[in-house]
């Protein structure tokens, strides 16, 4: 079996129109890709020397053109398998705040988005994995929980090494 960490994950989140809650966003993969036809969080891989914060606001960027007005590191990372490669992932997590009023520019990989309620997620987010890092969006950052000052990044120094 196989071992990765080189991957992140990207859950990016608008307040609601008219102040109602908040939505997250997906994307719908290309028929002809890998998964194709199915609504996804972002996902992408670190490159050589890249930080995972770096590797995630860029993967954000390429893939819906959006820049972050508050960024998270989420306490908990994303973990699955895929079996084909025989590969156990390890993904830091992160949370994107963007402004209510932006929407995303889709690059090739994708070619259809929607906002989804944040009281729809259960229903919408089809992977196991995503449930407890969504349930830590809502409670720690949405909800202003206790750790959220603590996982909150500077996106203008997240482009350096720690």
């Amino acid at each position: 079996m196989n071992v990765r960490h080189d991957m992140v994950t990207v859950f990016v989140v608008r307040p609601g129109l008219g102040g109602a809650s908040h939505e997250f966003l997906q994307l719908r993969r290309v028929a002809n890709d890998y998964m194709g036809g199915t609504y996804q969080t972002i996902r992408g891989r670190v490159e050589g020397g890249e930080t995972a914060v770096a590797a995630a606001l860029r993967e954000m960027h390429e893939e819906t053109g959006l820049r972050p007005t508050e960024f998270y590191a989420l306490s908990t990372c994303e973990v699955f398998y895929i079996y084909h490669t025989d590969t156990v992932w390890h993904a830091a997590a992160f949370c994107a705040i963007v402004d209510p009023a932006t929407e995303p520019t889709l690059n090739d990989e994708h070619d259809a988005y929607h906002w989804i309620p944040a009281e729809e997620t259960d229903a919408a987010f089809m992977w196991g994995s995503e449930w407890p890092l969504i349930a830590e969006i809502k409670r720690a950052i949405l909800a202003g929980g206790l750790a959220k000052p603590f996982l909150r990044i500077n996106v203008e120094s997240a482009f350096t090494r720690p």
